[in-house]
């Protein structure tokens, strides 16, 4: 089982990007949802998560008040807003979901992974 992340590129500083994560074989609404990221020469980092079932959110400092998650149980699918975007945001993003109902913030304990996308904000 794979998640499907999609919607990077090459945006603009101050532009928006929204990221996409699909699955074709889990129900994302059961799973909490994270999307983390790693840039050239650094660590992954966490940076936002939806909670199974209740769908509350919490954002790393770093993008709080410029990225929103959210999902659509319909589609099956979550998304990643990404707003305001800075060129230190570039990296590659990947989604994960754990059967858990708290945000997990080390990726080790997320069993299931998109196969990221990359996001690059430059002028």
């Amino acid at each position: 089982v794979q998640l499907q992340a999609s919607g990077g590129g090459l945006v603009q500083p101050g532009g928006s990007l929204r990221l996409s994560c699909t699955a074709s074989e889990l129900t994302l609404s059961s799973y909490t949802i994270s999307w983390f990221r790693q840039a050239p020469g650094k660590e992954r980092e966490g940076i936002a998560c939806i909670i199974r079932n209740s769908g509350k959110t919490d954002y790393a400092a770093s993008v709080k008040a410029r990225f929103t998650i959210s999902r659509d149980r319909a589609k099956n699918t979550a998304y990643l807003q990404m707003n305001s975007l800075k060129p230190e945001d570039t990296a590659v993003y990947y989604c994960a979901a754990a059967a858990r109902g708290i945000c997990l913030p080390n990726g080790s304990d997320y069993r299931y992974w998109g196969q990221g996308t990359l996001v690059t904000v430059s002028s």
